[in-house]
């Protein structure tokens, strides 16, 4: 899995057993076909889900044991989601999101991983709280 996936699946796989719940009703309507059904639970699937990236963050932050700023740092937020926070990691995932700045400057990349792994989680759902900058 691909290291901006494993952010995903951390924050978002929070929220996956409300989104079954909810295809799952939708295709438990009654007096629909069979086929209705399928075609039913498979937009509910599909739409992106609204997420508390702010509870689900700061709960796993709390329970990490550390003083973690996950708010303005891409290396706290990979820690209090549990994931690989070293350079390596961080390189990887600026590959992944197609940086093009000199990742010898740790310091700039950093800034701009936290500033697009947020712009993409409130892109795919994610509710970012009002003193974050997506």
């Amino acid at each position: 899995m691909s290291v901006f996936g494993s952010i995903m699946g951390a924050i978002f796989g929070h929220a996956a057993p409300q989104a079954k719940t909810a295809a799952t009703a939708t295709a438990a309507v009654p007096g629909a076909t069979s086929g209705a059904s399928t075609s039913a639970a498979a937009p509910a699937s599909a739409a992106p889900q609204t997420v508390d990236v702010a509870a689900i963050v700061d709960k796993a932050a709390a329970a990490s044991g550390e003083r973690l700023d996950w708010r303005s740092s891409i290396v706290d937020l990979m820690k209090a989601l549990g994931l690989d926070s070293s350079l390596a990691a961080r390189k990887q995932l600026a590959q992944e999101l197609h940086y093009s700045g000199d990742p010898g400057n740790s310091a700039a990349m950093n800034v701009w991983l936290h500033q697009q792994v947020m712009a993409k989680l409130a892109a795919n759902g994610g509710k970012l709280p009002s003193d974050i900058k997506a």
